[in-house]
């Protein structure tokens, strides 16, 4: 840690604070992660780990945030990344209004490039949203914090948990066309509500694996009639309302992937996708950063044994979607 001269705090992640720093020898400016070990015996936090391994499994890439050291201090250890002055959130955050279409295509541009990257070594992030997403002083979009990182299998052989669900591209593609979520639910069951109210309610007929999900025949919904994404998005582009189209399928195998999106019609089409040199930066505000919303009390966390009235914030938001008696 010696090596390095702390010029300020970042913010502060699920595992430890994020600092700006800069290399003593040779001036390079940085951002450590400091991850704490609770106790020695416990060693390396899984998360950190996880983070470590996808990183180092991967050659260096211009759309994946750089891991450049990583070395003990103290009681615990520091990641040493590559710094990035911004990120995607405070860029939608600062927006006065949607981004221009040539700015959005930029932004998705890039991180499909990356996310194209990522699986094609075999890697799959599981954390996707726009916090995660950071902005270089030259307007580049790169991936970051692999926490939840996985090595996964492309023939499906490999099972996951559940319990691990963030934006996919389609969701954060949604957003930046939209200026703010298009399912901006507050707990799990609210946010269902918003994706059935424009995907329409699922069934075997459209997503025939639909029966094999954990927990299937606990809740029944009313048939639902997909919005189409005309209304949900009145001024989008037709070439963005169908790639978008395509992301936002219930099947996972039906999903476009990323290599196959970049060749979408709609980064040929007018307006092109912007230099990233046009593209707005937003500096990151000195002194501590905002802390996350907490979120609704966990008397609120959504349990499949548990009457919906005691898991939601305003039952009443569910409710059109609940089959009687």
């Amino acid at each position: 840690m010696d090596q390095y001269c702390i010029l300020g705090r970042i913010g502060e992640g699920a595992h430890g604070i994020v600092f700006k720093a800069k290399h003593v020898e040779t001036g390079e400016i940085v951002a450590l992660k400091k991850v704490a070990l609770r106790r020695l015996e416990d060693g390396f936090p899984n998360q950190a780990l996880r983070e470590i391994k996808a990183l180092q499994e991967m050659e260096d890439n211009q759309y994946v945030v750089q891991l450049k050291a990583v070395f003990p201090h103290g009681g615990g250890f520091v990641l040493a990344f590559e710094f990035m002055l911004s990120d995607l959130a405070e860029v939608v955050r600062h927006a006065q209004r949607p981004l221009a279409q040539a700015q959005v295509k930029s932004y998705l541009q890039m991180l499909l490039k990356g996310v194209a990257f990522c699986h094609a070594n075999n890697i799959v992030h599981r954390d996707l949203k726009p916090a995660n997403l950071l902005i270089s002083a030259s307007g580049q979009l790169k991936i970051a914090d692999f926490g939840l990182a996985r090595v996964f299998s492309p023939d499906g052989s490999r099972l996951y948990t559940h319990q691990v669900a963030t934006r996919s591209v389609g969701c954060i593609m949604g957003e930046l066309l939209n200026g703010s979520p298009l399912f901006p639910g507050k707990n799990d069951i609210e946010q269902l509500c918003y994706v059935l109210r424009i995907l329409g309610t699922p069934n075997p007929q459209v997503w025939p694996e639909l029966t094999e999900l954990p927990d299937y025949n606990k809740i029944s919904f009313k048939e639902q009639v997909p919005m189409p994404l005309e209304e949900v998005l009145p001024d989008v582009s037709p070439q963005a309302l169908d790639l978008l189209g395509q992301f936002l399928l219930y099947p996972p195998h039906q999903r476009i992937a990323a290599s196959k999106a970049l060749l979408h019609q709609y980064f040929f089409t007018a307006p092109l996708p912007a230099h990233p040199s046009e593209l707005p930066i937003p500096q990151r505000l000195g002194g501590p950063a905002p802390k996350a919303h907490p979120g609704p009390p966990h008397i609120h966390d959504f349990h499949v044994d548990r009457p919906l009235e005691e898991s939601l914030l305003n039952p009443e938001l569910i409710r059109p979607f609940i089959l009687e008696g």
